[in-house]
């Protein structure tokens, strides 16, 4: 059986920083990577304050910087971003109220790449953004 979103939040390996052996995604041999995990990314988005969006890029780098590293992957990172947001969807469905979600709107960029592949669509996190007063 396939796990639950909430399964893959709560599993992972536990965030670590690599020293790259080759080269990967733009950074050279002998740089650092931090690998966060999905708890980890969750709970680094439900700290991102209402009515302000962050960029993924900015919450990468915000974490590389935490973790002394010299990036954060962005592979592993998309992937745990879309199952934050995958096990929050689930919780609102269930009707958990917005307040007690994780807020991936304000991470998740209406019509990015990731927005597309979320079971919530556009029009939800349009709809919560504007709520929180964001600029579209």
């Amino acid at each position: 059986m396939a796990k639950t979103w909430a399964q893959k939040l709560a599993g992972g390996q536990p965030p670590h920083v690599d020293v790259l052996e080759k080269a990967f995604a733009g950074l050279k041999p002998g740089q650092t990577l931090f690998i966060a995990s999905p708890r980890l990314v969750a709970d680094e988005i439900a700290k991102l304050p209402a009515g302000k969006a962050e960029t993924v890029a900015a919450f990468r780098q915000r974490l590389a910087k935490r973790n002394k590293a010299d990036a954060t992957c962005p592979l592993s990172t998309g992937i745990f971003i879309r199952i934050a947001a995958e096990a929050a969807w689930d919780e609102i469905l269930a009707g958990k109220p917005l307040s007690a979600v994780t807020p991936f709107w304000r991470l998740v960029e209406p019509g990015s790449a990731l927005a597309a592949r979320l079971r919530c669509g556009d029009d939800f996190l349009e709809a919560q953004r504007a709520a929180e007063g964001m600029a579209p």
